[in-house]
């Protein structure tokens, strides 16, 4: 049986899915926190127990029987997926898969590539054999931050650097080729990312062409971004994880772009301008 955890989450629920497409039901279980939100899974004859990281007792019963788990990363701690990991070893799972990021490093300037340098770590000294997917920068975060652009014409950040925005839907089909094929993707990949390296100015450039609507890019210091971030009542530790992610990209940290993604996938990877396109114009 494969086990996925956050299966109600954006990535998760959409390697359930194509795992159910490709497997009997029976062999696919999903962890939620919520196992209401997951009602339509268990629908289709897949597992659905209730898993949170805070409780290990419940990671048990939903890993048990499983001969793979798929650690979905949430917060930027990497304590709860050391405790995943963990109860995972416990219950006796062959093979751990787990969602890193491409820039993962104990150097990183972005707290959470920090965690998922822990958690890979984690992941060695366990003993359990693993993989761990250094997904790309995922493309749908300059989705968000250009619609809430595409409302008020100005696209007011800190200044960026160049990043390999990276498709959901490659990540996924990533995802369920570790799972379903062992060995192609052992240990620690290779990033896995998007095939062009863009910048938030030639975000917004490409934006304002696919809709017709004029977005200025406005960088502004780090400070001034945060005080108006926090103004705008968004969280301390949220204003200060975003920014890490600017100082990251300022840096270099996601300017990779490796060719592993799209020769595991067998097609080209997807662009940028293929997913504005599907998110900003449909």
């Amino acid at each position: 049986m494969i086990v996925v955890t956050g299966a109600t989450g954006r990535l998760g629920r959409a390697v359930v899915e194509h795992l159910g497409d490709r497997m009997p039901a029976d062999q696919l279980g999903a962890s939620v926190r919520d196992p209401a939100k997951a009602a339509d899974l268990a629908a289709r004859g897949i597992r659905v127990r209730r898993g949170d990281f805070a409780d290990p007792d419940s990671l048990a019963s939903a890993f048990e029987g499983a001969s793979q788990v798929m650690i979905v990363s949430g917060p930027a701690d990497p304590a709860p997926h050391r405790v995943a990991i963990d109860v995972a070893k416990a219950v006796g799972v062959e093979r751990i898969v787990y969602t890193s990021h491409q820039a993962a490093g104990p150097d990183s300037l972005f707290t959470a590539t920090r965690g998922h340098a822990a958690t890979e770590q984690d992941l060695v000294d366990s003993g359990v054999p693993f993989t761990a997917l250094r997904n790309g920068f995922y493309a749908s975060t300059t989705t968000l931050m250009l619609r809430s652009a595409l409302e008020t014409g100005e696209l007011i950040l800190p200044e960026d650097g160049p990043v390999s925005w990276t498709a959901h839907r490659d990540l996924v089909d990533a995802a369920v080729l570790a799972l379903t094929q062992p060995g192609r993707l052992d240990g620690i990949t290779p990033a896995l990312t998007g095939p062009e390296l863009f910048d938030y100015a030639e975000a917004a450039a490409m934006a304002t062409d696919l809709t017709g609507r004029k977005i200025t890019r406005v960088t502004v210091r780090d400070e001034e971004w945060k005080q108006a971030a926090l103004d705008r009542g968004m969280p301390d530790h949220l204003v200060e994880l975003t920014l890490g992610i600017f100082r990251a990209a300022r840096h270099g940290e996601f300017a990779a772009v490796d060719p592993t993604l799209p020769s595991l996938l067998g097609r080209p990877a997807t662009t940028l301008h293929e997913v504005l396109t599907t998110e900003l114009t449909t």
